[in-house]
């Protein structure tokens, strides 16, 4: 007769990765490095994607002035990104915010916090993918597969055929495997910075204003209740929907070599070089504008690429939106991978319907190919909503930003918790050169926490002019939000609180004689 039981940690596992502290196998490929799990963060981010795609409506809400929102993001985003990084050098697993929220709050908790983002997910590939229409068709007009462009829904059903074809190459890829994920990825992400940094030089060599553009309302505002400011809380979602995904970085925990010490770099690494970066460029982009008064630079066919386009004519613009469509490329490339690791962690938990199919990993490519596929097939599906209803779809992507927010929250409020307790963080953080933000800790993790209830506040607030109308896209954050969280609640309540427990194909367990 025969017991099981978790085998005791040793100093070498626990400073491995650490998984012996949630009773997993290794069971994923640890073979990503230092610059890999940097890129994975730096990627899902992806300075060239967010700012190119968002850069419209900020500027269109309120001007130059919004830009001032990007410092006021990185900060708040700054705060939770070093409690993640505390949690990265303790938990660096796959799914890390659903793990992290589990081992800090509840299983509740845990299982809650990984349903928001794993939904949230799925529409954030989709939404991602679109970004193919705004550039592919600038390269070459025969991108626009669908018409010319002109009628009602050319644009729309091209930038789903466009971005359908995207989802079929990041679910081949990460079906292969993370070693192709993350050599595919690190080029592009090395592309990526390096046409960023020459874009903001380009821009910054052809600035024709100075900086006290930055200091004036514009008009922008004007006759609104609560005036410019009424204006920034409305632009600043430009820029908070921008700044998130860094914890990809973790997320690859298991497959990274000495995560506890690579993780936590490669998330602040990430977070700095897309606010430097990124930041520049917005700067330049708008001293070095022909015209601010433009009115294609508030719009989705203007925007930031008109303005790279009009500087940097000729061959040397379409040399930069080559690299704007690798950058979406490796940022749709990191949205499904963060997803893939998140299904698979919470499918070992028999956290999902059909956990056992999930949670298998390919032994030839150590991989899991089934979660690739499934949210290859369920984000290609969400895509097909912005053939015939749009503003729907640009509502479920801007509650998609919200419930990540939401997810970060289930992290950092149990987080706080736990540090009021006072068991937070370990005895063992901050030994051997691990992250650990010491005596700022408490102050950090507050100031974490009422950034994210103030920022989930900001975008969900009823705004016609983020939502549009009818009333139920106005309020659409607390409508589907809540649809999204009663069906999982009620799958919870009827199936997951009596299932959810470690797949026994994944437990940490060894066999023990039976005194």
């Amino acid at each position: 007769m025969t017991t099981t039981r978790p085998p005791a940690p040793t100093s070498a596992t626990a400073s491995d990765h650490g998984m012996e502290e949630f009773g997993y196998r290794q069971s994923l490929s640890r073979s990503i490095g230092k610059f890999s799990s940097f890129a994975a963060g730096v990627s899902y981010i992806s300075i060239l994607t967010g700012t190119f795609q968002m850069f419209y409506f900020g500027f269109g809400t309120a001007g130059p002035g919004y830009l001032w929102s990007w410092p006021l993001v990185f900060l708040g985003q700054l705060a939770v990104a070093l409690c993640f990084m505390e949690l990265s050098a303790k938990y660096p697993v796959a799914g890390s915010v659903y793990n992290w929220s589990k081992k800090l709050g509840s299983r509740i908790v845990g299982w809650s916090a990984g349903w928001l983002m794993l939904t949230a997910s799925i529409v954030t590939l989709s939404a991602v993918v679109l970004a193919y229409q705004l550039n592919l068709p600038k390269l070459w007009s025969g991108f626009q597969l669908v018409g010319d462009g002109s009628g009602s829904h050319d644009y729309a059903t091209n930038a789903v055929i466009l971005g359908t074809v995207l989802i079929v190459f990041t679910t081949v890829v990460n079906a292969f495997g993370v070693r192709l994920m993350a050599m595919i990825n690190s080029s592009g992400v090395f592309i990526e910075l390096i046409a960023a940094v020459l874009i903001a030089i380009i821009l910054g060599l052809h600035v024709t204003r100075g900086p006290s553009v930055f200091f004036s309302s514009n008009g922008y505002g004007a006759g609104q209740s609560g005036g410019y400011l009424s204006a920034f809380l409305v632009a600043s979602l430009a820029s908070g929907y921008v700044m998130y995904g860094f914890d990809t970085a973790s997320s690859l925990g298991e497959e990274t070599v000495e995560p506890r010490r690579t993780a936590p770099k490669a998330i602040l690494r990430a977070l700095l070089a897309s606010f430097v970066i990124g930041g520049a460029i917005l700067v330049f982009a708008v001293m070095s504008a022909p015209n601010l008064k433009d009115p294609k630079l508030g719009t989705t066919d203007g925007g930031l690429q008109y303005i790279v386009e009009q500087v940097m004519y000729g061959w040397l613009g379409k040399v930069f939106l080559v690299c704007i469509v690798i950058a979406v490329t490796v940022c749709a490339l990191a949205v499904h991978t963060a997803a893939i690791r998140l299904t698979f962690a919470m499918a070992r938990d028999n956290a999902l319907p059909f956990a056992e199919k999930l949670a298998k990993v390919s032994v030839k490519h150590s991989a899991p190919v089934i979660p690739a596929v499934v949210i290859g097939i369920l984000s290609a599906l969400v895509l097909v909503i912005n053939i015939n209803q749009p503003q729907v779809f640009t509502v479920l992507t801007s509650i998609a930003v919200i419930m990540i927010y939401l997810a970060y929250l289930l992290v950092t409020a149990p987080m706080l918790w736990q540090r009021l307790r006072g068991a937070w963080p370990p005895a063992d953080l901050g030994k051997d050169g691990y992250f650990s933000m010491g005596r700022w800790g408490l102050v950090v993790n507050i100031l974490a926490v009422l950034w994210g209830l103030g920022m989930a506040i900001n975008l969900a607030w009823p705004r016609t002019s983020v939502y549009g109308g009818p009333w139920y896209n106005t309020w659409g954050a607390f409508i589907y939000i809540g649809v999204i969280v009663a069906v999982g609640l009620i799958w919870y309540a009827l199936r997951g609180v009596r299932v959810i427990g470690i797949l026994a194909s994944h437990a940490a367990t060894q066999e023990v004689p039976a005194a």
